[in-house]
């Protein structure tokens, strides 16, 4: 990567720019996303063109002028820091990691991880939301503790939707065109040094794709593009952008994903073993695998299933059965088709296997019943979630084959694996001080364990709570700014500003909610009762604020309808600006709010949410959870101690009724324990109690809730299996 960074330098580079190199060198490997010094060297580079180029270090350093070239040469601070931080990640890269130290004998490849997308920073819009950030975090801890992980994916060339609120209040979008030369990609070569054109049978046609190679620290991920000449306009736009278009386009994206994803590991001539499937998406892989065991072995369909499944994890991320992916059989019979054909194997065979039920011609395709077929390691987000998995797809095991698997004492055909959370990534870097300060040396390494974050507790009151303040502060700030930016662009005059949000006070208990707008989430639950909202918010003593942040797919328009809901209220005079929705959610506005809000809000329908990483990232900075009892909280909730529950952990029934009820217990929750704790203070204008709850979240919740661990659990408990597969 960092040959390709230094052949991308600006031209005008003078020769032997020694700061230029050690930039470039930065820039091309992700690493530095989750270094606490590096992002603040690039800003210091120039701090216009850092924001304008949306914190793209390649962009900036392509943009940057020749004299500031010469000016940055020159200062001394700025270069030694520079080459302290350069030194820090070659040495990373060296060095002798985790998995090594305990496990390398036993492994003789990689795991190929399959994923739709991957959320690692906001200069690479890659994903959609809450599956991508967890594949970005499964790899920066792949990383950290060196395991033999390599990802598949796709270069989506115009990502996902940018968010923008019209006047009306309405979500608008628009997409970016991202050109591989302005990020840190280099195109994926074979062992001859020759860029690889992998063919991928869709239908009676073949695209040729490509790959684009991206470094996340010690690991790497392959990005699929089919945006190639050999290839027609509309195979060409295939991966233009990430969940959009009709069936029609999702299939053959996923085609390509799963079928070009394997064809392309193929290609390049690395050792792996096993794949691990990250949802339904790439199912396909596993289907090529199978059909070329069946070409290679000439063996039976049945004995090539079971080879593929030996050496698969599937990993499935949605309790709703509306929300896994399904095709009609009409669309499998052309596009898989003639494949399939000409591997001998019969159609009807394939598209048994993707149903619940074999024998129900009129049940759709479903990636996940495939899925599921094709893997013998499954595994829901979160122990609740995996509950609800094993009732969503128990039809898709006989009763005989559940009993045998009781009878044997054999895991539960889906266990669970509860995410975590990358805490580098996410911890604001005056945080990052704190614990490097209080913690034990090299606590990030043993982040997994109770007794590193233990000493959490002996931070003094003083010094975490006016950290606190002052995190919380500068995403007031940074709100304000946005908002204002947002204002002067519409021509709204400055007297309105105050009912747009920018009526926000570092002293008022400050509630945070940003992740996908999606109706189950129910963004807009503590509207039900706008009077009693009101009374909250605009009590002169003990007043509440509220910031917003969220997308909704664009052809959600029941996500929509919330997002202009919820931009209504910020704009009504009734709350007298304490309420801001941020437009155009990113890592950047996520990584500000979690380190700056008092309290995180959930609020889904039980038991929609899967897992919900976005609570567990303010505990880092000792933030509060108020949540429905869903997905992880139930595992973690210490109730009034490190956080407060929201009802009593009943199911949503669909009904008005249960919104109302949650709706009723979320404003008691307010009313009685969060506001009263977070006012009640001591003489020097501390909430004792608060801070207390803040430290029993920082120790009690971290370590239990962080990829590091997740990650050595799919280690121990299905990589290994797999990468011990061929060894036995």
């Amino acid at each position: 990567m960092a040959n390709y960074q230094a052949a991308k330098m600006d031209p005008r580079t003078p020769s032997g720019s020694e700061p230029m190199a050690m930039l470039n060198e930065l820039a091309g490997n992700l690493w530095w996303t989750w270094d606490p010094t590096a992002p603040r060297l690039f800003e210091t580079v120039d701090p216009e063109l850092w924001a304008a180029t949306g914190h793209n270090p390649v962009l900036l350093l392509r943009r940057l002028g020749r004299r500031r070239q010469h000016q940055l040469a020159c200062k001394q601070a700025f270069v030694s820091e520079l080459r302290r931080t350069c030194r820090r990640m070659r040495a990373y890269l060296r060095q002798r990691p985790w998995f090594q130290q305990h496990y390398d004998r036993r492994a003789r490849g990689s795991i190929a991880y399959f994923s739709m997308e991957y959320g690692l920073h906001e200069s690479l819009p890659q994903f959609a939301g809450g599956l991508g950030i967890l594949a970005g975090d499964h790899f920066k801890s792949a990383s950290d503790l060196g395991l033999p992980l390599v990802g598949v994916g796709i270069f989506w060339r115009q990502g996902y939707t940018r968010q923008w609120i019209d006047k009306k209040g309405r979500q608008a979008d628009r997409f970016d065109h991202l050109r591989p030369e302005d990020l840190p990609l280099s195109e994926a070569c074979n062992r001859g040094g020759r860029p690889v054109r992998i063919r991928i049978p869709v239908g009676t046609e073949t695209i040729v794709a490509r790959a684009w190679q991206l470094g996340v620290g010690r690991t790497r991920i392959m990005l699929l593009d089919t945006n190639l000449p050999e290839n027609s306009p509309r195979d060409r736009r295939l991966t233009d952008r990430l969940y959009s278009g009709d069936r029609d386009t999702r299939i053959r994206q996923e085609i390509v994903l799963g079928i070009g994803g394997w064809r392309l590991l193929g290609a390049l001539e690395w050792p792996i073993i096993g794949c691990h499937l990250n949802e339904g998406h790439a199912a396909f892989c596993c289907l090529e695998r199978a059909l070329e065991t069946v070409r290679a072995l000439s063996c039976s369909v049945a004995e090539a299933r079971r080879l593929v499944a030996a050496t698969t994890v599937f990993t499935t991320h949605t309790p709703i059965p509306e929300g896994n992916e399904v095709f009609a059989p009409e669309l499998v019979r052309e596009y898989l088709g003639p494949y399939v054909r000409r591997c001998g194997v019969r159609l009807d065979q394939l598209i048994a296997m993707a149903r619940i039920n074999p024998r129900d011609e009129k049940e759709p395709f479903g990636m996940t019943p495939l899925a599921l077929r094709l893997s013998s390691y499954r595994n829901g987000v979160s122990r609740l979630h995996g509950e609800v998995s094993r009732k969503m797809w128990q039809g898709i095991w006989s009763r005989r084959q559940s009993r045998q698997q009781a009878k044997a004492a054999l895991p539960a055909h889906i266990g669970s694996i509860t995410n975590g959370t990358h805490a580098r990534t996410w911890l604001h870097p005056l945080m990052g001080d704190l614990l490097d300060e209080y913690l034990p040396a090299s606590w990030e390494e043993r982040q997994d364990q109770a007794a590193v974050w233990a000493a959490a507790a002996r931070i003094p009151d003083a010094l975490l709570w006016n950290l606190h303040v002052a995190l919380k502060t500068e995403l007031l700030d940074f709100v304000r700014a946005r908002m204002q930016a947002r204002l002067h662009h519409d021509g709204v005059p400055h007297a309105k500003a105050r009912l747009a949000g920018i009526n926000l006070d570092p002293d008022a208990l400050t509630i945070g909610f940003a992740r996908r707008f999606s109706t189950y989430k129910r963004a807009t639950l503590i509207f039900n009762d706008l009077k009693r909202l009101a009374r909250l918010v605009n009590n002169r003593a003990r007043p509440v604020q509220i910031i917003f942040a969220g997308k909704a797919h664009p052809a959600d328009m029941g996500g929509k309808a919330l997002v202009a809901e919820v931009v209504k209220h910020a704009r009504s005079p009734r709350f007298n600006g304490r309420i801001a929705f941020l437009e155009d959610y990113d890592s950047q506005i996520a990584r500000r709010m979690v380190a700056g809000v008092d309290v995180w809000l959930n609020t889904p329908q039980r038991p929609k949410e899967a897992s919900g990483t976005s609570g567990m990232k303010p505990t880092l900075h000792g933030g509060l959870n108020l949540s429905i009892l869903d997905g992880w909280w139930p595992e973690a909730c210490a109730d009034g101690k490190n956080g407060w529950a929201i009802g009593d952990g009943r199911d949503h029934d669909g009904s008005k009724a249960a919104d109302r009820r949650d709706a009723t217990a979320l404003y008691q929750r307010l009313e009685r324990d969060v506001v009263p704790l977070f006012y009640r203070r001591d003489r020097g204008n501390r909430p004792t109690g608060w801070i207390k709850m803040m430290k029993r979240s920082l120790v009690t919740i971290p370590p239990a809730f962080n990829s590091h661990r997740m990650v050595k659990e799919y280690l121990r408990r299905y990589y290994l299996p797999v990468l011990r597969t061929r060894t036995q």
